[in-house]
């Protein structure tokens, strides 16, 4: 159903709502609020933590001045509850100064606790009467262009009337467990009556697309076998002997991976497999291993990377390892006589081993023989993407690799349609990171330290999480971080990189800094995975308390790649008990696993799955909150529904759908 049959959205409003994901009346009820207005009791902002949202009732006292002389224009107003002095500002709100007046008011917003300084930021206000608005527990959506709270409100509601919103589970499931009514727990989400209520609707909601998730992987993974075409011919003695180009012994979950290779490609079916490991668990290694067996037994083998930085660097492995054999690169940054003579000997069958980013699946790269693909960092592909290049050779083995740390037991969600094998163990020689939280006290000790480092030839990291500004201040932006450190160390050669660089500009910047040309790079998480800069030995990570700790793991590991003794710094831009506490859940952590295990408990799966662990392939239950046992209660679910053989046609279409949705899908 299209948006515009909703009474409240025209032609510039859809394409705002298009803006955010949402393309029809479906979509808008699976629009999930980002939080909630929580005005169902007023706070004391003299106890309030800092950054916790409150709503208050005081007294403003008077206003200062509009700031016009900084970048933002600042309006601020003194106020006191109880007795209590606090602030209160508004960045680039300046009508604000015209509205509001001495008396008494209801604020909703933001504490900030700076050095026992208190003050609410940009806080929603209304006077204090007898017949106030801000009560209840009210929605609060993500927004874009012209769309406002009250216009995402307004067609949210009347999409709850007009869509279908009942269950895909067989009714025999449903009556058996007794579930909630699904229509209510959209409803409820949307508008809350109560917290409890709420969250058991997220819970119902998210029980759905689980359910729907699993049972999709269920039918096609059922169907989806292929008779082997290619009869590999390597013995296990070539194997084992090409493992000692390495100079070091694999690891008990090295050889046990390469094992699970070998059995796949002599299996009578095709082999589709994932190889999970935590940073350096060596899975580069194995999927050489694979690639062996594939042109020893005569056949072509290709190396997909996400980026043209990790594709450079694992075309030159491929070259190190295979010395006898032929090897090609394939990106979108050569050179459209590159391509062409790249292609060509492709087509005419003189390359072995092909490398390269997504440029590998254009339509005119034909490669012969092709019977083993590797996917490296599967996250950042969907399965079409996967699909489509192990199409370019009938029945190629595929194995895709993640070093994103995912508990074991919820592997079955993201990898439904792959064999797993997870690597837990790392090779002896890979140092431990000492990791710090650095209090603000010793910042300019820490920074000394770097300058000091630096002279003496290493390499360092300071990574931040926003790439502009925060309005609030709270957070600081990588390309503030950049001017703030060159005026600091003017001795310390800087680079910047961030996701808006185009791929050449962020290529270029990383090789850079892989040569030694600068001493430390200033970056967002796009460094996060793959890039290997074994010189680099310390990791510097502001507002660490803003990452999930699966990603502050991952982060950590691009130090520690080299013979040096490596470190990782953990500065904090909010204090409070549970920021510590998982900040040193990562410091006494060296398991990637353990760690995400430790980051589902304390965070609950709908903050977990929120994240970019999960890319766009959990996007329909972004928002809700739920606990981890809902999972498992969908596979029991989805289990019973299977074995019972309910022949159930609006579930199977409703997981062929849930499929197809992730084909065209690239994880972020």
């Amino acid at each position: 159903m299209k948006l515009s049959t909703l009474r409240s959205i025209g032609e510039k409003r859809e394409k705002d709502f298009n803006k955010l994901g949402i393309n029809d009346v479906e979509d808008l009820v699976r629009f999930y609020p980002r939080a909630y207005l929580d005005l169902t009791e007023r706070a004391t902002i003299k106890y309030a933590y800092h950054n916790d949202m409150v709503l208050i009732a005081c007294e403003v006292t008077r206003l200062a001045p509009i700031n016009y002389s900084s970048r933002r224009k600042i309006v601020r107003a003194f106020c006191s509850q109880d007795g209590f002095p606090f602030t209160v500002v508004w960045f680039n709100q300046p009508y604000v100064a015209q509205k509001l007046k001495p008396g008494e008011y209801l604020f909703y917003g933001r504490v900030q606790n700076k050095f026992g300084q208190i003050s609410l930021v940009n806080p929603t206000y209304e006077p204090l009467d007898k017949n106030y608005r801000l009560k209840g527990i009210i929605p609060v959506y993500s927004l874009k262009g012209s769309l406002s709270q009250k216009v995402v409100r307004a067609a949210v509601k009347e999409a709850l009337q007009k869509c279908d919103l009942s269950t895909v589970i067989p009714w025999q499931i449903v009556k058996k467990y007794d579930l909630p009514d699904l229509t209510r727990a959209y409803h409820e989400v949307h508008n809350p009556t109560s917290h409890q209520n709420k969250d058991n609707a997220s819970e119902r909601i998210a029980l759905e697309e689980y359910f729907t998730l699993i049972s999709a992987f269920k039918i096609i993974k059922g169907g989806k076998e292929e008779a082997r075409v290619h009869e590999y011919t390597v013995t296990a003695a070539e194997v084992k002997e090409f493992s000692t180009r390495f100079g070091f012994e694999f690891t008990d979950g090295q050889k046990r991976a390469v094992n699970d290779i070998y059995e796949n490609v002599y299996a009578p079916t095709r082999m589709n497999r994932l190889i999970q490991g935590d940073v350096g668990s060596g899975k580069t290694a194995v999927a050489l291993c694979g690639i062996y067996m594939a042109v020893k037994s005569g056949f072509s083998a290709a190396y997909l990377s996400p980026t043209e930085v990790l594709a450079a660097q694992n075309y030159a492995v491929l070259k190190k390892y295979f010395p006898e054999y032929e090897v090609g690169y394939l990106a979108g940054g050569m050179t459209a006589k590159e391509k062409r003579e790249m292609k060509a000997r492709l087509k005419n069958g003189e390359i072995d081993i092909l490398c390269g980013t997504h440029a590998i699946f254009q339509g005119d790269v034909e490669i012969p023989r092709l019977s083993f693909v590797v996917c490296d960092e599967q996250h950042r592909f969907g399965v079409a993407q996967r699909n489509a290049l192990a199409e370019k050779g009938v029945g190629a083995d595929m194995l895709v690799m993640s070093a994103t740390p995912i508990p074991r037991t919820l592997s079955l969600i993201f990898y439904g349609d792959l064999d797993v094998t997870t690597i837990t163990d790392k090779p002896k020689a890979r140092q431990e990171i000492s990791t710090s939280i650095i209090p603000e006290s010793k910042y300019d000790d820490m920074l000394d330290y770097v300058r000091k480092e630096t002279a003496a030839g290493k390499q360092a990291y300071f990574v931040c999480a926003k790439i502009d500004d925060d309005e609030e201040g709270s957070i600081i932006s990588v390309t503030e971080l950049y001017e703030e450190l060159k005026n600091r160390l003017p001795t310390v050669r800087f680079a910047l990189l961030h996701g808006r660089m185009k791929d050449k500009e962020k290529a270029e910047v990383m090789t850079a800094f892989k040569n030694k040309e600068y001493d430390c790079l200033v970056s967002t998480t796009v460094i996060e995975v793959g890039v290997d800069v074994p010189n680099a030995t310390i990791m510097i990570i502001y507002n660490a308390e803003r990452f999930g700790l699966s990603q502050l793991h991952q982060l950590r590991g691009r130090v520690g790649r080299g013979a040096e003794k490596s470190y990782c710094f953990l500065l904090m831009g909010a204090d409070g008990e549970t920021a510590r506490e998982r900040l040193l859940t990562l410091k006494n952590n060296t398991d990637g696993f353990k760690i995400a295990e430790k980051d589902l408990e304390m965070r609950g799966s709908g903050d977990f799955f929120g994240t970019r662990q999960s890319g766009k392939m959990l996007s329909d239950i972004k928002n809700l909150r739920y606990p981890t046992q809902v999972i498992f209660a969908a596979k029991k679910l989805s289990d019973d529904a299977f074995e019972g053989r309910y022949d159930d046609e609006r579930l199977r279409e409703a997981a062929i759908k849930k499929y197809e949705s992730l084909k065209d899908v690239v994880l972020n």
